[in-house]
């Protein structure tokens, strides 16, 4: 099984390397994040590092924003620009 589980790592991270480096953080959100947190939350924009992640309340971004320095490692296992930080915002 970890065998498959590398396996599956890599396919995935050669493929967000293939996406232009400025969006590769975007399309990893959702790898890193996991489909649950990812059905309730948008990637919106990645500018100097700073990736920008649209959530529905408070009470999520504060859960998300402790979990924050997770969500950076994961991702930058996968994305081809490093992420120095998330902000998570809240819907409008």
């Amino acid at each position: 099984m970890d065998r498959a589980a590398s396996r599956l790592e890599t396919i995935v991270a050669k493929a967000l390397h293939r996406v232009p480096a400025q969006e590769s953080p975007l399309f990893a959100w959702p790898v890193a994040c996991g489909s649950v947190v990812a059905e309730r939350t948008r990637a919106l924009e990645f500018s100097a590092g700073v990736l920008r992640v649209e959530v529905s309340d408070m009470g999520w971004r504060q859960e998300l924003a402790a979990l924050a320095p997770r969500y950076v490692a994961a991702i930058n296992k996968y994305s081809a620009a490093p992420v120095q930080r998330i902000e998570f915002v809240v819907k409008r």
